[in-house]
């Protein structure tokens, strides 16, 4: 089957969860099916490294103003030119995969099959899906309107819809109850050659507390400085290293300058996946106080070597699905100093008993959290135009 992947990143040209679950999907189905991959450029004159057809359609170009918010006329560009690829190549697909977000590229992709009677599926995963009260905060009282209606719109676009998180799954279904809605519940590929240390190995000394991710509002990078500083007066050798860079470094920076912090708390920028399996394996803990989470494949990372992870809790964050308090890792009640530093607190004083039950955790969900088992739903939803295709759209 001839399939088209359309999102606006590449990894690992940029770095995130669904950047890796679409680079690692793209690689996996093009081992048997015919794959083009449709993004922005993101590439210099060497060109995409990629095993799979690679389609710029849009510059590329930074995503996020300096307050750290998805700037307009990218997503905007990207959604025309994957309209305008569709109407020209749509109909020799069999299956058009697309992120619900940004909703342009969604919207062009939909209107391009409509048009062109193409036969091809539209199958959308949606890694998050907000509520009103959250695109008000985001957008104020208008913007946020708007954005609600586009994506109630958008929700109403899909052949086939996948979700990550039994949150976005819920709101899905109590918008289109009659959808065809699939939960996957793996998106991990295990792609580092990283060799963890075996579980009985005792925990780092002095601890280390280490935070991954883009550094941009919703992932509250900056409340980490505060947290350590407080941890700190229990455990005085207490050390933290975080990774990755975005609009929010600076300010983290300054906050680490304030508080005393520079010996204690070191800001790596952006480094390359094994190096970052390499620190969250010789942790005590991975702190993730992220606002909004559509799953959060790096708790599943994390797990994965044996380290726990403290998240917050909170109505856009799926991610505290995939803890169980106590066994691998925890869920803050908020992203306060004084809770994420007891949190901090607690998992250093279980020590090695945590560690070793984060593995355990992880080896009993391995098969599910895996890639593979979510491939197996998705290659049936392609497989679907072979027994039952879709009408051509009218």
């Amino acid at each position: 089957m001839k399939i088209a992947i359309v999102y606006d990143c590449l990894f690992p040209n940029t770095l995130g969860g669904a950047e890796r679950w679409y680079r690692n999907l793209a690689e996996r189905l093009d081992r048997s099916h015919s794959v083009t991959f449709v993004t922005r450029r993101q590439w210099g004159a060497e060109g995409p490294e990629t095993s799979f057809e690679t389609i710029a359609v849009s510059p590329g170009g930074g995503l996020y103003t300096s307050a750290g918010r998805r700037r307009i006329w990218p997503p905007i560009r990207f959604g025309i030119g994957v309209f305008l690829h569709l109407v020209r190549r749509g109909r020799s697909y069999d299956a058009v995969h697309s992120a619900s977000f940004p909703f342009f590229s969604l919207l062009g992709a939909a209107l391009a099959l409509k048009l062109t009677r193409s036969k091809a599926r539209l199958i959308v995963d949606w890694w998050e899906l907000w509520s009103l009260d959250y695109w008000r905060s985001y957008l104020g009282s208008v913007g946020g309107r708007i954005g609600a209606l586009i994506q109630r719109l958008c929700v109403n676009l899909p052949d086939q819809s996948f979700t990550f998180s039994r949150l976005v799954e819920s709101r899905l279904r109590e918008l289109r109850p009659s959808a065809r809605i699939t939960r996957l519940t793996g998106a991990y590929a295990g792609e580092s050659d990283y060799a963890p240390p075996p579980p009985s190995t005792q925990p780092p000394e002095p601890p280390l507390v280490v935070a991954a991710g883009r550094h941009i509002p919703e992932k509250r990078i900056p409340v980490i400085p505060p947290a350590i500083a407080l941890a700190r007066e229990q455990v005085p050798g207490l050390r933290c290293e975080i990774l990755g860079n975005g609009p929010e470094t600076e300010a983290t920076s300054e906050r680490v300058h304030e508080l005393g912090l520079d010996r204690a708390v070191a800001l790596r920028g952006r480094v390359g996946s094994n190096e970052v399996m390499r620190t969250i394996a010789e942790a005590s803990c991975l702190l993730h106080p992220s606002l909004r989470e559509g799953y959060g494949l790096v708790i599943v990372e994390a797990a994965s070597v044996g380290t726990p992870s403290i998240v917050v809790g909170g109505p856009e964050n799926a991610a505290t699905e995939l803890i169980e308090a106590g066994v691998n890792g925890f869920v803050a009640q908020s992203a306060e100093p004084e809770e994420l530093a007891d949190n901090v607190l607690e998992v250093v004083r279980r020590g090695t008993a945590l560690r070793a039950s984060t593995l355990e955790w992880y080896e009993r969900r391995r098969d599910e959290l895996s890639m593979e088992s979510s491939l197996v739903a998705v290659e049936a939803s392609y497989s679907e135009v072979v027994r039952d295709p879709v009408q051509a759209r009218s």
